[in-house]
């Protein structure tokens, strides 16, 4: 079972900064697939960004070249640096993770997930 914990949300004006971090344990963190995901209310979560055990990266276009996402194999984490932010950022930041051949933006692909984070930005 892979336990994932993330920390790092908060409310900022438009065009600030947040970086997000999700520990995770219970699992090789080197071996599997991790990324965020974003939901507000009444519509589905959506994928933002994506990082295989390679480092290969995959971004939403409507984040691609604001967001970066990346992972500390030594210290089981995952971040999301987060710049230029937009009020349509707002909402819950998921961390999840697979352990699937997989690699996509796609909520089916993952297995598991954190309890969420709460980003709000304001215009």
């Amino acid at each position: 079972q892979v336990h994932l914990v993330e920390s790092g949300g908060g409310s900022v004006q438009a065009g600030g900064t947040l970086k997000l971090s999700c520990t995770v344990s219970g699992y090789t963190y080197s071996y599997i697939t991790m990324g965020w995901f974003r939901q507000v209310p009444g519509k589905a979560r959506e994928g933002i960004a994506v990082i295989d055990n390679d480092a290969n990266t995959l971004y939403a276009d409507s984040v691609k070249g604001r967001f970066t996402i990346s992972r500390d194999n030594a210290d089981n984490t995952l971040s999301l640096q987060m710049n230029n932010l937009k009020p349509d950022d707002t909402g819950i930041y998921y961390c999840a993770a697979h352990r699937k051949l997989l690699f996509s933006l796609s909520v089916s692909d993952f297995d598991f997930w954190g309890q969420g984070t709460q980003v709000t930005v304001s215009s």
